[in-house]
């Protein structure tokens, strides 16, 4: 199964999409910041972001030269200006209202 066929799985998606954002739990913690990330980097897709809603943060990644460099993280009451790859503000403590 190829690197892009394991991310986009039964969906039918031919193209890595624009933004993966993962939510942590406690469950998944490992898989979403290690192997889905090192899948999503592999295929292309040009941000990926994670949210730990225990901690409240917001790290996010943009592909760079192929490979992805951490652009954000913030915490509770920060927010994340984002530009790419569409214009929006994120404060992870507002993701609870």
């Amino acid at each position: 199964m190829s690197a892009l066929a394991a991310i986009l799985g039964e969906h039918g998606e031919t193209a890595a999409p624009l933004l993966a954002v993962e939510v942590l739990s406690p469950s998944t913690r490992l898989i979403d910041i290690n192997l889905k990330r090192a899948r999503y980097e592999a295929v292309g897709c040009p941000s990926y972001w994670v949210v730990d809603p225990d901690s409240l943060t917001l790290t996010a990644w943009e592909l760079r030269d192929n490979v992805y460099v951490e652009v954000a993280h913030v915490a509770r009451n920060e927010t994340f200006g984002a530009t790419v790859p569409y214009p929006v503000s994120i404060t992870p403590a507002r993701l609870l209202d």
